[in-house]
């Protein structure tokens, strides 16, 4: 079986974070994804990259004019492009949505950028973190009184970047089966990063939601959501929220303490919290992830990244498989009529020039 998109080209422009990892996602699910690479990086890159598996590489000179009036026909017979770079960086090498889209009136313009590309910071640098800085999420997280961590860059690059430009790419695409044209799709980081902070902005408006950390359920303030420190120094989640389920902790914590009968007064979480952390300091780790395995407490070890792939669970679903020799991720949904896949490897910077030139008719002497 094919990929749910295997019938759908893309041309991906090279760059780093979410644009690629949207190029991933895409790829996995089975459309063809094109990487455009610096000419100078030709016969370079990084093989075990995995936002590049299953992408074929086209090394081009894009101040090159020639060079970039034949990316041009190549976008003439894709359906759609990726590019993260600043606003105005397309348009002044000839490759902006009114040229392109005059090429090709079917073409899904995917634009990926931090601030968007409007507005008093659209053209200045940033990364994750300050993108995350302006929606609320990064003043969210961590602990009371300590400055916010940084929270790897999962909210902004990835989950309010790179996933928001895929589903806006395969909506557009969805748009033209049904008898809509191209567009432009712009997906800014701040913009992703704000709506998946939508329900913690719905409790702050139903004044449920308290802005000082550690205050509220799912923020570190009650006993029953957070982690908690073991016996050899490793950690433990808890995520007990549901009474039925808080109960089922209770009991694997042997604790009948009748003050915890008071899951949701707020006033007694941090009291409660410390006698949980007393609690949970006298097992290991994996001696706690034995006791609830298969249980309804809601708690699971927290895993290293070495550790990750060997847990049980993830062995079954097959969540990290081992591919040509390397443990990576597995794409993600599953289908049942469809089969998402890693296709290949990563390849190197232009290793595909003369099939991509001679599949869409492109002068392979402007391509090097």
């Amino acid at each position: 079986m094919s990929g749910p998109l295997k019938d759908i080209t893309l041309v991906e422009f090279v760059g780093i974070g979410p644009g690629p990892f949207c190029g991933m996602v895409l790829a996995d699910l089975g459309a063809d994804i094109i990487r455009i690479d610096r000419s100078a990086q030709h016969g370079h890159g990084n093989t075990i990259d995995f936002q590049h598996r299953s992408k074929s590489s086209l090394t081009a000179d894009l101040k090159n004019p020639d060079t970039v009036q034949e990316i041009k026909k190549l976008l003439s017979k894709v359906d759609g492009l990726i590019e993260g770079f600043r606003p105005g960086v397309m348009e002044r090498l000839g490759l902006g949505p009114d040229d392109c889209l005059a090429m090709n009136k079917n073409l899904v313009y995917g634009r990926m950028t931090g601030w968007g590309q409007e507005g008093p910071l659209a053209k200045t640098a940033g990364h994750d973190i300050n993108y995350i800085a302006l929606t609320g999420a990064l003043e969210a997280m961590g602990r009371k009184g300590e400055t916010p961590p940084p929270p790897l860059n999962l909210v902004g690059d990835f989950g309010g970047g790179g996933m928001f430009l895929a589903l806006g790419i395969v909506s557009a695409l969805l748009n033209i089966k049904n008898g809509g044209k191209g567009q432009v799709v712009d997906a800014a980081m701040v913009d992703g990063a704000s709506v998946l902070m939508s329900m913690f902005y719905a409790f702050k408006a139903s004044g449920y939601w308290k802005e000082e950390r550690e205050s509220n359920m799912l923020d570190g303030g009650a006993h029953f959501y957070d982690t908690y420190k073991c016996k050899d120094g490793k950690f433990l989640s808890v995520g007990a929220i549901e009474p039925q389920f808080y109960s089922v902790l209770l009991e694997k914590l042997e604790i009948s303490d009748p003050d915890f009968q008071e899951q949701m007064n707020r006033e007694k979480w941090p009291e409660l919290k410390v006698i949980m952390k007393e609690k949970i300091r006298l097992k290991s780790r994996d001696e706690w992830a034995e006791i609830f395995d298969g249980t309804d407490a809601c708690v699971a070890p927290v895993l290293t990244l070495s550790e990750a792939p060997e847990h049980h669970h993830m062995k079954a679903r097959k969540s990290f498989i081992e591919f040509e020799g390397i443990m990576q991720p597995a794409p993600a949904p599953r289908f049942s009529e469809s089969n998402a896949k890693i296709r290949h490897t990563p390849v190197k910077a232009g290793q595909n020039n003369d099939e991509i030139c001679k599949k869409f008719d492109l002068d392979r002497s402007c391509f090097s």
